[in-house]
């Protein structure tokens, strides 16, 4: 079935860039940039991926990304990523990058991006993999900060399709950051944001109304709002669904307990993702397979998914 699975064609639509840095390439990028680890070697990191909750995991993501330093080192990452893809038949992804993890130390928002798009250029003539990129605001960060964050990517206008809003749910609702929303709009930005992961269905509901989104990054906790839910059906409103990040951090106690093909089966746009594969345990493929064996998806349940990340992009 992995294989079945692996070959099937797929689009990603929750993925973070910083996420998928891997700890063999963060070792290096280090031993380039030479910063020192807090880690004796790889191993010793990838004991440390044993996350109680989301800001546990958010930490040492935030401290696994300051060896990224160059625009050769954003390079590095993202073509890493896109191999992945290419390895599992992903053949439209569309990342998100954090500006303000790099600006803040320090890294200039243009060797950011230029790196990051350069490989995403290059993947699409090399590897036939097409891309929209997305700009997350750091939702943990005043709303002035995600304002600054915008103002910076005006130069760089037709690199990406979208903003969207991610870091630490619980204590920042969407409506923090309706008004930077309404500016990136106003831009001819689209709009997505991460809701109802550790947040409750209120969330969502702001992101809907207040941020005008055109998907909901994670959404699991929709089920609990029967009036929610059925307006995600009714306006076929995708969700953007992350099975090994959902049980790693504990929103579900265990795969068994996953919701996605209960929603899949009322009609909800659910879709497969791999959130941040270097601590989570594994790319795309891994997510579906995971599925497979712990809620027994089927071929045709897996083909409506890979279809719904299909027909769920952006661009």
């Amino acid at each position: 079935m992995y294989d079945w699975l692996n070959a099937l064609p797929k689009a990603e639509l929750h993925l973070h860039l910083e996420g998928s840095l891997e700890p063999e390439l963060l070792f290096a990028l280090a031993e380039r940039n030479k910063i020192a680890l807090p880690w004796n070697d790889v191993e010793a990191l990838r004991s440390a991926y044993a996350f109680n909750n989301l800001q546990e995991f958010l930490d040492l993501y935030y401290a696994g990304a300051n060896v990224l330093r160059s625009e050769q080192d954003f390079y590095d990452l993202t073509w890493a990523y896109l191999l992945k893809c290419k390895q599992q038949n992903v053949i439209h992804t569309e990342p998100f990058f954090d500006p303000q993890t790099h600006t803040d130390r320090g890294i200039p928002f243009e060797v950011v991006l230029r790196g990051i798009k350069q490989a995403l250029v290059d993947g699409e003539k090399k590897l036939g993999i097409s891309h929209g990129l997305i700009l997350s605001f750091l939702r943990h960060l005043p709303e002035e900060e995600a304002f600054k964050t915008l103002e910076q990517a005006v130069p760089f206008r037709d690199a990406f399709i979208a903003v969207g809003l991610d870091s630490s749910e619980m204590g920042h609702p969407p409506s923090k950051f309706q008004r930077v929303f309404d500016k990136a709009r106003s831009e001819g930005y689209l709009t997505v944001a991460h809701a109802g992961e550790e947040g409750p269905p209120e969330y969502i509901w702001e992101a809907l109304d207040l941020l005008k989104i055109q998907r909901i990054d994670h959404g699991v906790r929709a089920i609990e709002d029967e009036r929610l839910m059925q307006r995600i059906i009714d306006e076929q409103i995708p969700l953007t669904v992350c099975p090994l990040s959902n049980t790693k951090l504990c929103v579900f106690d265990d795969m068994r307990q996953h919701n996605i093909l209960q929603m899949l089966e009322r009609g909800v746009k659910v879709t497969v993702n791999s959130d941040d594969p270097a601590y989570f345990g594994g790319y795309v493929t891994e997510n579906f397979a995971a599925l497979h064996e712990s809620l027994g998806m089927t071929q045709e349940q897996a083909k409506r998914l890979a279809q719904n990340s299909l027909d769920a992009r952006l661009v």
